[in-house]
């Protein structure tokens, strides 16, 4: 992973754990193998203990201030630890590709 996309995904991760706790912050696909271009959205898994509606608004602001300010699409995937464990997403195709590819933050 690029030094830039590391420090755009450690400030996505630093305020994102001053509003909730991360269990898990990931960064996979293009970004994460190094094989982005310019176009390249960053693909970013972080896992929480809960989330309601009002959580996901207020994670929804943080992101796209970090994409403004970092000129970045980011393309977040947030799951819970009870989706993650006890759903047929525990063995997605995307689980193990983050699994596989992502690279923690």
């Amino acid at each position: 992973m690029k030094n830039e996309d590391f420090r755009i995904a450690r400030e996505l991760k630093s305020r994102l754990s001053s509003l909730v706790e991360l269990l898990d912050f990931t960064v996979f696909g293009s970004r994460a193998r190094g094989d982005a271009d310019e176009y390249s959205d960053m693909d970013v898994f972080f896992e929480v203990e809960s989330l309601d509606s009002a959580l996901k608004e207020k994670i929804s602001e943080i992101v796209w201030e970090v994409e403004f300010n970092n000129y970045t699409v980011i393309s977040p995937l947030i799951l819970t630890r009870e989706k993650l464990e006890n759903s047929p997403l525990r063995s997605s195709p995307i689980v193990e590709v983050i699994a596989e590819e992502g690279v923690a933050v």
